[in-house]
């Protein structure tokens, strides 16, 4: 059994009154006092205890300040990672599918592919299977054919692109040529010096391919035309018409500039393909 002097002696020591008294040190006039005992500090203490407990909780459940507390997961910010994830595939989507269709442009214009006979959506799904498959293997006609092709010679197939042309094709703009077309040192384009912001038309009916800004061609211009024709148009100020446009002869498609790492001043790179080849504009077009 407890001894009873010792139950005496812990509550008079709880309950035993006791003075805080605070003095100025110079006067000692008192200031402030108060009366204390151990169960009046037990009892405070709880009660504030409780009290930040209970804010704690408050912050925790019905703040925004929650979810600053490490390894709490917030239902919004949760919604938010998916969003941006769900983005972040779509941007790498529409990334390859640019990839697949710049690859279709690069291949129209050096003469793999004729625009003709292979529509815009076939070749970029052969595009975006390579991408998908990472590796592309050719059949063995292919094969072949692509052996052919690498033995001849390139500027004889040239040669025979340049063939009759039953379009009255317009000039796109007229001014001294600074740079003809010349196979030999691969320049397929005649450059035509123009003022900032001359306006630039299309050479024929035709629909745009191709609508925007190259890092070394500036702005771009590519618009293919009934028989084979395509005409292409480098280092634009501005273009004031958009990919899938249907443009007609004459109709101006962009501004003359200067843009582009690739040119030494006001401009226009003006390039006419046939069926896959290029062939000097100057043959079908006054330009001077």
């Amino acid at each position: 059994m407890a001894n009873p002097k010792k139950k005496k002696s812990l509550k008079k020591h709880l309950f035993n009154k006791n003075r805080l008294v605070l003095l100025n040190e110079d006067t000692f006039e008192e200031r402030f006092s108060l009366r204390l005992n151990l169960m009046n500090v037990f009892v405070l203490i709880t009660v504030v205890s409780i009290i930040m407990l209970t804010l704690t909780t408050y912050v925790i459940a019905f703040t925004p300040l929650r979810e600053y507390i490490p390894g709490y997961s917030s239902p919004k910010l949760n919604s938010q990672v998916m969003e941006l994830t769900v983005k972040s595939d779509s941007l790498q989507q529409v990334l390859q599918y640019n990839q697949a269709y710049m690859e279709t442009i690069r291949k129209v214009l050096t003469g793999e592919v004729k625009p003709e006979k292979i529509s815009k959506d076939s070749i970029i799904a052969i595009e975006l299977d390579k991408i998908s498959i990472g590796k592309f293997v050719p059949s063995q006609a292919d094969s072949l054919l692509r052996n052919e092709v690498a033995n001849e010679d390139k500027y004889n197939l040239f040669e025979k692109a340049e063939q009759r042309v039953n379009l009255v094709l317009f000039a796109p703009a007229k001014g001294p040529i600074t740079h003809g077309f010349n196979k030999k040192d691969k320049h397929f384009a005649v450059d035509i010096a123009l003022p900032v912001g001359t306006p630039i038309k299309s050479v024929a009916n035709g629909t745009i391919i191709f609508a925007d800004w190259t890092p070394t061609n500036g702005n771009v211009v590519i618009i293919n035309h009934p028989e084979g024709i395509m005409s292409v148009y480098k280092h634009c100020e501005s273009i004031t018409k958009n990919q899938g446009d249907i443009v007609r002869t004459a109709e101006v498609i962009a501004t003359s500039g200067n843009t582009g790492t690739q040119t030494t001043g006001a401009h226009l790179h003006f390039e006419l393909w046939k069926n896959g080849f290029p062939v000097d504009p100057t043959t079908f077009i006054e330009l001077e």
